[in-house]
């Protein structure tokens, strides 16, 4: 199972204090859109997202179909054959994508602990 692409979605409070934090520690805004209270951060190969007032807790994600600088691969397990993998190991799913859909989708899965897992398909 190829997940692609992996961040870490940070929940925040204040997305210019927040920002002004990470760039201290070396990171550059890569994408996103604080006018939309989002943006994701890179240092190196390191990337993280802020995100004010979306999401209720910090969750891992990844983003199927893309390298580490947004590119997209050539080939890729799509987001919904994730799903259907995950589904036949009896991992419980907190949201699903359309298994009929194609294209731009994403689910959630809940790991042991309680953290979010965010599968994030772009492409």
């Amino acid at each position: 199972m190829k997940l692609g692409l992996f961040s870490l979605s940070l929940t925040v409070k204040d997305l210019k204090v927040s920002r002004e934090f990470y760039e201290k520690l070396g990171f550059e805004v890569f994408g996103g859109h604080q006018e939309q209270g989002w943006l994701i951060l890179k240092n190196g190969t390191t990337i993280i997202g802020l995100f004010e007032g979306m999401f209720d807790k910090n969750m891992l994600t990844f983003n199927p179909g893309w390298d580490e600088h947004t590119n997209t691969l050539p080939e890729f397990d799509d987001v919904r054959e994730i799903q259907k993998q995950l589904k036949s190991e009896n991992i419980e799913l907190a949201t699903e994508a359309d298994e009929d859909a194609s294209g731009p989708a994403s689910f959630i899965v809940i790991d042991p602990d309680g953290n979010p897992i965010l599968i994030d398909q772009h492409v």
